[in-house]
């Protein structure tokens, strides 16, 4: 059984990639990445079919990291498709929970609820701050998290 994750902030070209990439290439590194499909996507249809912000792209290029998707709005399917859909702040899990059909089965919550010791619940958008390197530390972390609770919970 394949376990799909799927990341969703704003836009879908800073945190939500980032987060992605980040936990595609800790899925790779554990030897999972036939078991879990990874995706991302934004609640607003700002930037769809873009590429990723440049300081999303340099700081993952920094960390030996690869991303080339482009943005795309998340879909009613993606609540069908997807087992955990994880906003990158508190107004992108409201957003989703509008969007969420009563029947679905997915898990839907912050991403920084997986990560242990960090005391904030929300990535903050580097998008407007340009802290791209300390948004990256905290998607590490949550991505650390994230892979462990599906590893536990899953059985992988």
């Amino acid at each position: 059984m394949t376990v799909r994750v799927l990341f969703v902030c704003l836009g879908n070209i800073c945190r939500s990639p980032m987060a992605e990439a980040v936990f595609a290439h800790l899925v790779e590194r554990a030897g999972l990445d036939g078991e879990i499909e990874i995706d991302s996507a934004g609640t607003s249809s700002y930037h769809i079919g873009q590429r990723a912000h440049r300081g999303t792209r340099d700081v993952l290029r920094r960390n030996g990291i690869d991303y080339e998707g482009d943005a795309r709005q998340v879909t009613p399917r993606d609540f069908e498709r997807f087992d955990y859909i994880l906003a990158m702040d508190s107004d992108n899990l409201a957003d989703l929970r509008r969007l969420m059909p009563k029947d679905s089965q997915a898990v839907v919550k912050r991403f920084l609820d997986y990560a242990d010791g960090v005391k904030i619940h929300d990535v903050p958008d580097p998008y407007y701050t340009n802290r791209f390197d300390d948004v990256y530390a905290l998607v590490r972390q949550g991505a650390e998290g994230l892979l462990a609770a599906i590893r536990q919970d899953k059985g992988l």
